[in-house]
């Protein structure tokens, strides 16, 4: 359609002039035949694909040759310039525990009366500053922690139950009972209440049985809370404590003390445990 297409072709392509004149009298017939024979080709290309990749689904033997000579390639292509960077290992498993990464961490007091009223203070307060209670209430536990941490409170019937320290109520007002928050019985007491850390606690009983059990294993997932140390009768749990060492010392109200290794009391996620001290009055 150009007024002078000889030119505008030695321009756009950088033809000659000779070049420019075969093209211009080429009939159209031969420039499809061209467009045809390229076609062709690669049809037949693409069913020799076809065929190729056809057959080696099929047959197992010749995918392993396959890998070999990639991997074998793949070597003579690598090898010589570059050296391994990773490891071939299994991959290590991560627990992420999505609530948590949705929990903005803050650090928290978090403050128990005796009474079981719970609250949390913004920020790491002073545990020796004295706190407002309910008239006839007093402190039991006050200790830092932070609002991603999950709180523990373990309670007379040898219970664990699992509080979530971003859901403690805060404010500087007397808080609420944990009754609210998980099933703990009206007449029974919280025996210790701490952060959920290190591996493993050592909890006891009022007659002298205790066991040792994994933190993990007492982290309960039900306002119910999880059984750990099995109580019958009148016993009632007495102590919990972090089992960071090698030795445990027992006290009973008789004053007596007893220090053994810590490998003689049995690890478990629930029963009554051994006998730590045998007491006659106490």
């Amino acid at each position: 359609e150009a007024e002078n297409p000889r030119v505008r072709l030695m321009d756009r392509f950088e033809l000659t002039e000779t070049q420019a004149n075969a093209i211009l009298d080429m009939r159209l017939r031969s420039l499809r035949r061209l467009e045809e024979m390229a076609l062709k080709t690669e049809r037949e290309s693409l069913i020799a694909e076809q065929k190729e990749l056809t057959a080696l689904v099929g047959d197992e033997a010749q995918q392993w040759q396959r890998i070999t000579a990639e991997i074998r390639d793949m070597k003579a292509m690598f090898a010589k310039t570059d050296s391994r960077r990773t490891d071939c290992a299994e991959a290590p498993q991560i627990d992420l525990d999505a609530a948590e990464m949705l929990v903005e961490r803050e650090p928290i007091t978090v403050i128990c009366s005796e009474k079981g009223w719970i609250r949390a203070m913004k920020g790491h307060q002073d545990l020796e500053a004295e706190y407002k209670f309910k008239e006839g209430d007093g402190p039991a536990f006050i200790f830092h922690a932070e609002t991603t941490d999950k709180i523990l409170a373990f309670a007379e019937n040898g219970r664990f139950y699992t509080l979530n320290a971003d859901k403690l109520p805060r404010g500087r007002g007397f808080g609420e009972p944990v009754s609210l928050m998980v099933d703990l019985p009206a007449d029974v007491d919280i025996v210790r209440l701490m952060k959920a850390m290190g591996e493993k606690m050592l909890v006891a009983a009022s007659t002298g049985h205790g066991l040792v059990v994994p933190v993990e294993a007492a982290l309960a997932q039900t306002r119910s809370g999880k059984q750990v140390l099995n109580i019958s009768g009148t016993a009632r749990a007495v102590a919990c404590c972090i089992a960071d060492g090698d030795m445990v010392a027992t006290v009973g109200v008789n004053r007596k003390l007893l220090v053994f290794g810590i490998d003689e009391v049995p690890e478990m996620t629930r029963g009554k445990g051994v006998i730590l001290q045998r007491f006659k009055d106490g």
